[in-house]
């Protein structure tokens, strides 16, 4: 049986959802940025989750989580469902700030990221949209790969 430990979070807590197919600098720029702002719980979204609005991911969840643990920043790990699960999350929770990569403003995402705006702002909660890196991104990365495979 395996025991899991409560962690309390202190505040201000900083919600970044991410994939983390392929781990790569962007990602550290996002992380980065929001530990500005206090404390970190990432959010990792499950293979069905990203599955719903990309294509499915080349690492499997433990995979990616087992990666995930390894990040100094970040306090806690939870996961995400579904796109919809933001919402959920930010009511239990009340995150003081929801950091997400700028790309969210298109859609898939939009929806959604006014949908948490609205939520937010009923305890002064902040998006925050950080700009991609520029040329880099797991599609990027992945594209790379299969023009590297032999034939």
């Amino acid at each position: 049986m395996k025991i899991k430990k409560k962690v309390e979070i202190k505040r201000p807590i900083v919600f970044v959802p991410m994939c983390l197919d392929y781990f790569h600098h962007g990602h550290a720029n996002i992380i980065n940025r929001a530990k500005r702002y206090g404390n970190i719980i990432l959010g990792l979204v499950s293979d069905k989750g990203i599955s719903s609005y990309k294509k499915k991911p080349h690492n499997n969840f433990k995979q990616r989580k087992k990666i995930a643990l390894m990040l100094k920043d970040i306090k806690k790990i939870i996961t995400v469902k579904s796109l919809d699960h933001f919402l959920s999350l930010s009511k239990k929770y009340k995150f003081d700030y929801f950091v997400h990569g700028d790309d969210w403003k298109k859609e898939p995402q939009s929806g959604i990221r006014s949908e948490v705006k609205n939520v937010l702002k009923k305890w002064n909660g902040k998006v925050i949209d950080i700009p991609y890196t520029k040329n880099i991104s797991s599609t990027i990365i992945k594209k790379r790969i299969k023009r590297w495979k032999i034939k």
